[in-house]
């Protein structure tokens, strides 16, 4: 019996998906150590978290402010020939007031004239000499954006906590900032195992594979907000998988992947087990990515992800990528699931929650499971833009049903 297969007989969790996902995400929140806080410009403040909230520093709009292009008007003036007597475009001012019988051309963003209380639009009236004539009745309020209607000064415009997009960029920007205090990215290791994985560059004898996975893995970690260190490939021994291991853990976190299932030469849970590691759990119920090893040792998170690239690719999506999200500050990693209609029948032997390679179609309405032979098919995964996720207590599904799906 080999080394691997009496260290799995010991007794670690096995979790349903759904548990074993709540499992990452409380460990971590409780047990993670908050990142060092840096400076960065706007160009690099998406996908960061935010550490400082971001105030207002004036009211927006500061002025009452046209919605569209057309003509300021007073709506007790409405319907009717109306006298225009000027002009104000975005950035202008318009230094009279509107009278009654008064009109002032307006353009959409510019500041609404002193005496105006409502916008025509400009499909809506027809020049005639030095007037303009409309059949709209009177709004007050119509198409003015009023002083103060989107912030106020002072009014939290991005709250410590976000994880920033460019809107939130966008909304910084607005307020004058041109840095913001984000948390560090988390520094992730990626040790790949395994006799027969070489470099990239490097030509495959027919029993060899190119190292997909870490360069998979690496900007996956870069997608979830991490900066990934991709660590030279190790073979299968346990010694030297320890070393490896030993080196990775001194990252905010490391994911190994390879050599987690119950063979004679998967070395990696008894190698992390003589580094002292806390496994908390070593096996879930899904497919592909059934033997996922999720612990910690000497204060550092780990991950041990199957060695098929399917299983890889799609577990760090399931844990991974929550795990890379909270050691980078936020405060929560929700699961990015649709729901599609199902392109055709689909059948499964329940008690997995299974993962598979999916196409969606029609701006995301429907999903077609993509052909593939199995985990280790990346043609197959390069096909798809997302996976499929059939329950694991359901065995039948007929085309037209809802379903859910995780875009990629």
């Amino acid at each position: 019996m080999g080394h691997s297969l009496k260290f799995r007989m010991t007794r670690v969790p096995t979790y349903r998906f759904q548990e074993a996902r709540a499992v990452v995400l409380e460990r971590i929140l409780a047990l993670r150590d908050m990142p060092r806080t840096e400076m960065t410009g706007l160009i690099d403040a998406a996908g960061r978290v935010l550490m400082e909230e971001v105030r207002a520093d004036r009211d927006q709009p500061p002025l009452p402010r046209s919605m569209r292009d057309g003509f300021a008007v007073r709506s007790s003036d409405l319907p009717g020939s109306l006298r225009v007597v000027g002009e104000v475009r975005a950035g202008g001012v318009f230094a009279g007031e509107v009278g009654a019988g008064e009109a002032v051309e307006i353009m959409t963003g510019a500041p609404v004239p002193r005496g105006a209380d409502q916008i025509v639009m400009v499909e809506h009236t027809a020049r005639e000499g030095g007037r303009v004539v409309t059949e709209k009745p009177g709004k007050p309020g119509g198409f003015i954006n009023p002083a103060g209607s989107e912030c106020r000064a002072n009014e939290v415009l991005v709250p410590a906590g976000t994880l920033m997009d460019f809107v939130h960029v966008a909304a910084l920007a607005s307020a004058g900032a041109t840095q913001a205090r984000v948390y560090r990215r988390p520094r992730v290791a990626i040790l790949s195992t395994g006799d027969e994985v070489v470099p990239v560059e490097q030509s495959p004898t027919e029993v060899q594979v190119r190292n997909s996975n870490a360069w998979a893995l690496a900007a996956q970690v870069r997608r979830a907000g991490g900066e990934p260190v991709i660590l030279p490939s190790v073979s299968d021994n346990e010694e030297a998988t320890r070393r490896a291991i030993e080196s990775g853990l001194t990252h905010d976190l490391l994911l190994l992947s390879g050599g987690v299932s119950a063979g004679k030469y998967d070395f990696v849970e008894p190698a992390l087990a003589a580094l002292g590691a806390e496994f908390y759990f070593d096996r879930v119920l899904i497919q592909p990515g059934q033997p996922l090893v999720f612990g910690r040792a000497r204060g550092r998170f780990f991950f041990g992800l199957p060695g098929n690239p399917s299983s890889t690719m799609a577990t760090f999506e399931l844990f991974g990528r929550a795990a890379v999200q909270l050691l980078a500050g936020a405060s929560g990693a929700p699961l990015p699931l649709l729901s599609a209609r199902l392109a055709h029948d689909f059948r499964h032997k329940p008690g997995l929650t299974r993962f598979l390679p999916a196409r969606l179609a029609g701006d995301g309405a429907t999903a077609a499971l993509v052909p593939w032979a199995g985990s280790s098919d990346i043609a197959a995964m390069a096909r798809a833009n997302s996976w499929l996720v059939a329950s694991d207590e359901r065995e039948h599904y007929a085309a037209g049903d809802w379903i859910q799906v995780i875009p990629r």
